[in-house]
């Protein structure tokens, strides 16, 4: 096999970089896929061991990933100048490969896609969760700064169960209200990701002068010790969520 010559290295580099560079690539990337995907895949496990078929486990996959790649879009619109200023890395809004302007616009295709998406599993349910995208799109504007930046994550991951708990297919379905037991521990699984995920963010935002709750612990704590700390609250959570659903079920 012949050895590519030095001209054809460059064209080689420059061909992965253009590829890196493909709107559907950089769409993807500003929507925080690891999040959205560990979430929906989250959501449609507990569908799943809730006794739901796999059709309806599908839409709640497929409306939980659309729901948190509208949050993730949204975030990096909102974050652009501060991502730029700290030069965050993997943000294509803040470096100039993404233009704001396409993202706002498929983030609106995203909202015309999720309410269809998820008025299917049930009006009641499909409210349900568009609350709680209404709420992270909040929380990505409020609060997040200061002590009660654990608020809107805790209400929305309290709001997973009825999600679920109210949903079918084609909203012929209603089910029934949520297990209180699962929406409290729901909401401190909440609290936990929410530290988890902060964890990232912490230099820069600590630097902006940010007294949020993990930020607080972890300047007291240490950044290994308060991941240790929300890996074992999160872990228990998740626990006791398997325990109640064993024992009690997802709803009353």
């Amino acid at each position: 096999m012949a050895t590519p010559s030095v001209d054809d290295r460059p064209r080689a580099d420059a061909d992965a970089h253009s590829l890196r560079n493909l709107l559907p690539l950089l769409l993807v990337r500003a929507a925080h896929p690891r999040q959205g995907l560990i979430t929906a895949a989250g959501l449609a496990g507990a569908a799943a061991l809730a006794g739901r078929p796999g059709r309806e486990i599908g839409l709640v996959f497929l409306t939980v990933l659309v729901g948190q790649s509208v949050m993730g879009w949204h975030n990096d619109l909102v974050d652009r100048e501060r991502d730029r200023r700290h030069q965050i890395a993997g943000k294509p809004v803040a470096d100039g490969r993404l233009d704001p302007g396409t993202v706002w616009f498929t983030l609106a295709c995203g909202v015309l896609v999720l309410v269809p998406l998820a008025v299917a599993g049930g009006v009641r349910a499909g409210l349900v969760y568009l609350f709680t995208v209404a709420l992270g799109l909040l929380g990505n504007l409020i609060l997040r700064e200061g002590l009660l930046s654990w608020v809107p994550w805790a209400a929305s991951f309290a709001l997973y169960p009825a999600f679920l708990s109210y949903g079918g297919w084609g909203g012929a379905t209603t089910g029934s209200a949520p297990e209180p037991a699962m929406s409290l521990l729901a909401a401190l699984l909440g609290i936990g990701v929410h530290v988890v995920v902060s964890l990232w963010g912490l230099v820069p935002d600590h630097a902006d002068g940010w007294g949020y709750l993990p930020l607080k612990v972890g300047l007291r704590i240490g950044a290994g010790r308060l991941l240790t700390l929300a890996s074992v609250w999160i872990g228990a959570c998740l626990v006791a969520m398997a325990f109640v659903g064993t024992y009690r079920g997802l709803s009353r």
